[in-house]
């Protein structure tokens, strides 16, 4: 048996790891290694097709890179396992199944061009053609394959504390089109960099901690005036908390019809999870309005302990209130208040953000400029960012790190 059938086999044997095939590069090379005995016409497009996108992937220095990825982002018993922490749990069995499907990726992923092109069956009468095919390099796999013996140690530390699947790789997401979908480009902001706003943050940041410490922890609502960094604070603590198995799906406020089907995919991740809601305001008789509140008040969609809601709202109760909700009696009046009231009164806790007076803002301003390493006097500073504000009409973090841009 030549060195590409036995790759062949070994990667159709694979079993907690088969959807490593699923993956666009080792999918390739599998459908490569099995056409070792086909017609030249379906082997010469398995090799094309493969080369092709390596180049896609720009992995044709690197396919064995690739490959290991794949090993680490796959969704299985053992990833899910080593991420909980519960390793113990797996039997020796499963254990030892993990590292013979290891070896076997490994094995292909060695694999060179040349190697496969001279294994091919029909090489003898072909060689004048598959010489001229281009080649393409394995290169090292990730640090915790480089000579693998057997020792899985690495890569359960990789999972404590990236996690598994898809989460292992993103941090943010968003729901959208009733699935989970990764965000490529997220906001890679960070606590350390925020200005101003502390004791609102550290409320938010307490509260978290309480929830990754398996703690009893409240959904929050960040309400107040817009651009004071209220989204800007989820985002900056889940990346801040991210190594401890932080993640955060956004969902758009027009979805939350369709929450239970989220729940069910998050819920049997052995992960912590943010829900986050931006911008969140309702029109009265709102149908998202009555599922949210559902959720909030334990229904049968109730949040799994794994997951938090966390929402930023230029309301602090939510829901737009009309002149026609006044026009009524006054048991009807009192009826509308409690509905109005009754879907904030429902998050823990409610984080107020409004916008600075005029010497937090020039000191937001301060640091920003500090932190850009903007080389003008304080005067001209402060006068360039007072008259920024005034045509924005309002002082605001956001102005602030605008009015930075403006002279970066």
């Amino acid at each position: 048996m030549n060195k590409t059938n036995k790759a062949a086999l070994l990667l159709n044997s694979l079993s907690i790891y088969k959807g490593v095939l699923n993956r666009s590069v080792p999918n390739a090379l599998f459908r490569l290694v099995c056409s070792i005995d086909s017609t030249p016409e379906v082997f010469l497009n398995a090799y094309g097709d493969f080369y092709k996108l390596l180049c896609e992937r720009e992995c044709s220095e690197k396919l064995c890179r690739n490959l290991t990825e794949a090993i680490l982002f796959d969704e299985n018993c053992f990833a899910k396992t080593a991420t909980a922490g519960n390793i113990g749990n797996l039997s020796e069995n499963e254990l030892n199944a993990v590292i013979r499907d290891i070896r076997a990726i490994l094995f292909a992923g060695s694999l060179t061009a040349d190697e496969i092109i001279n294994d091919y069956k029909y090489y003898d009468e072909l060689s004048e053609v598959l010489n001229t095919l281009p080649k393409w390099n394995c290169g090292e796999p990730l640090e915790p394959f480089i000579n693998f013996d057997g020792k899985l140690d690495k890569i359960i530390k990789f999972h404590k504390i990236n996690g598994c699947g898809i989460f292992a790789r993103y941090r943010s997401f968003v729901w959208r089109e009733s699935e989970i979908q990764p965000i490529i480009n997220d906001d890679t902001v960070r606590l350390d960099t925020l200005i101003d706003y502390e004791s609102q943050r550290n409320i938010v940041i307490e509260n978290t901690k309480a929830f990754l410490n398996g703690k009893k922890a409240n959904n929050c609502l960040l309400y107040g005036d817009m651009g004071t960094g209220k989204s800007t604070t989820v985002k900056a603590v889940v990346n801040e908390y991210r190594q401890q198995g932080l993640r955060i799906v956004e969902v758009p406020k027009e979805q939350l019809m369709e929450f239970p089907i989220l729940v069910d995919k998050i819920a049997g991740i052995p992960m912590k999870f943010i829900i986050f809601i931006d911008d969140l305001s309702f029109q009265r008789r709102d149908e998202c309005y009555t599922s949210l509140k559902a959720v909030l008040e334990g229904g049968v969609a109730a949040l799994p302990p794994n997951a938090l809601i966390y929402a930023t709202s230029n309301r602090r109760h939510l829901v737009k209130e009309n002149f026609e909700d006044r026009d009524c009696s006054d048991i009807n009046r009192r009826d509308n208040m409690q509905e109005t009231l009754s879907l904030s009164d429902r998050f823990g806790l409610s984080i107020g953000y409004f916008v600075p007076d005029k010497k937090k803002y020039l000191h937001i301003v301060d640091e920003l400029a500090k932190a850009n390493n903007i080389n003008i006097t304080e005067k001209e500073l402060h006068l360039g960012a007072e008259q920024f504000a005034a045509m924005r009409a309002t002082r605001s973090p956001r102005t602030a790190q605008q009015y930075i841009k403006s002279l970066l």
